[in-house]
């Protein structure tokens, strides 16, 4: 029995720090975009006792990665199999193209997609799995709801789909082959004073009100925001000229993605995210150009 399924990354068209929690965490508002750049995850499932699981990774990013117990897509298997008392022999391939450390979300994209693959072969909600998606990861859990776009809160975890009306912009990502710690970037950050973490909230609403109206892109522009890119373009200059070379080719809705190191546009229409896409290319990094992912009805 063989299933497969496809593993959407995602950009953050939003990010705001509001807190931090005595554990260490920071507490987020930010609005989750899927996008139709990702992996195909595939598993061959037999009946097998004890358990067996194994992974073999391929694609342009399969070599960069481990292909033992502690790839997420080995450990999402086998809380999976834990959880509901289950054994089985799984022979896993993950098609590897989103970049790793990316803030693509491709990892978390990954386990949270195993699992859901799993649940349909075995006839198992899904929805039972959210705690144990959590533990996997903090953006596990937005990989568990079809929906394209999706408020976050708390460190992430608290999730609000955002129906969309409307032709959706395409986008077009460069990644600077730049990794970003996030513990890093968080080092060293000051949490801004609670006018401006009101002022942006009420930015994020209004971002949220033009996709459920299905406004034109134009009226998203000023409401894009993350506010951990001015931590980052001073420690990474491979981010700050992809975003500058973003601009500078006629890109307006220019934004990092999560803690980074990808940097995207957003472009009304594909043929002009094609022609930014070419303009953008250069030797040591990677572009995609690629829509939103919305799920299949």
């Amino acid at each position: 029995m063989i299933h497969t399924r496809f593993c959407p990354a995602k950009v953050n068209l939003f990010l705001e720090v509001t807190g931090k929690r005595p554990n260490g965490y920071h507490e987020l508002a930010t609005l989750f975009a899927k996008i139709k750049l990702g992996d195909t995850l595939t598993v061959a499932i037999e009946p097998n006792e004890p358990t067996e699981i194994s992974l073999t990774l391929t694609g342009p990013i399969g070599k960069r990665l481990r292909a033992d117990e502690t790839n997420l897509v080995c450990r999402a298997a086998r809380g999976f199999l834990e959880h509901f008392k289950l054994t089985a022999r799984l022979s896993f391939t993950l098609h590897k193209r989103v970049p790793t450390g990316a803030g693509l979300g491709g990892g978390s994209s990954d386990a949270a997609n195993t699992l859901r693959i799993l649940c349909d072969a075995f006839h198992k909600d899904k929805t039972e799995l959210l705690p144990l998606a959590a533990k996997l990861g903090a953006d596990v859990p937005l990989f568990m709801y079809d929906d394209t776009f999706l408020l976050g809160e708390g460190i992430g975890e608290k999730l609000t789909p955002v129906p969309c009306g409307g032709k959706l912009p395409w986008l077009v990502l460069i990644y600077p082959n730049a990794f970003i710690s996030t513990k890093m970037v968080f080092g060293n950050f000051q949490l801004p004073d609670e006018t401006q973490i009101q002022t942006n909230i009420k930015r994020l609403e209004n971002l949220i009100s033009c996709i459920k109206q299905g406004r034109e892109l134009t009226a998203w522009t000023p409401f894009l925001f993350n506010r951990l890119e001015s931590c980052v373009t001073p420690i990474s200059h491979p981010v700050e000229h992809a975003l500058n070379d973003l601009r500078a080719a006629g890109g307006k809705a220019v934004l990092m993605s999560g803690s980074g190191s990808t940097v995207f546009a957003l472009l009304p229409t594909a043929d002009e995210a094609e022609r930014l896409a070419r303009d953008v290319c250069a030797h040591g990094r990677t572009v995609f150009c690629t829509p939103f992912y919305t799920p299949e009805l």
